[in-house]
């Protein structure tokens, strides 16, 4: 009786996904997927690997079955605010994406079993001039003012 079943037929995913929001507090910008996968046919434990935009990264299984997450970061530059499909591929389909990369193939040919569409709103770098410079000008400011006003009495 063979238990394991390797491809998953009719996926049904609940995905859930995190962007970095604030440039300031970090050096790049994380994508993190995570999703719940059902099998029509009952398959457990498939291993799965994402594609986005041509790259290639492990999908990690979770304790819970059927559970998956990956993740991946980008320079905050590269990381541009906009939709990211992000393309889940069984291990049939990603051997034949490999191969297809290794022959100069068209990869958009292989179907992936289920994508997700994330949206990135950006980075956000912190204000244009930065607290320190405001509190420096507005100390600069009251001192001016105050020597004004000491003058004007004095005279």
């Amino acid at each position: 009786m063979n238990l394991l079943i390797l491809s998953c037929t009719d996926p049904v995913i609940t995905p859930s996904a995190y962007t970095t929001s604030d440039a300031v507090i970090s050096s790049e910008s994380v994508f993190i997927v995570e999703l719940s996968l059902t099998c029509a046919n009952g398959a457990q434990s498939v291993t799965l690997y994402a594609d986005v935009n041509g790259r290639q990264f492990p999908v990690t299984r979770g304790q819970d079955v059927g559970k998956y997450q990956v993740s991946w970061s980008l320079p905050h530059k590269q990381a541009t605010s906009g939709s990211y499909q992000v393309k889940f591929f069984d291990e049939e389909s990603y051997s034949a994406l490999r191969k297809a990369q290794r022959n100069n193939e068209d990869i958009n040919a292989i179907q992936p079993l289920f994508s997700v569409n994330i949206d990135h709103r950006g980075a956000w770098n912190g204000p244009w001039v930065s607290t320190e410079v405001v509190a420096a000008l507005i100390g600069i400011l009251v001192y001016y003012l105050a020597f004004s006003a000491k003058s004007t009495i004095q005279a």
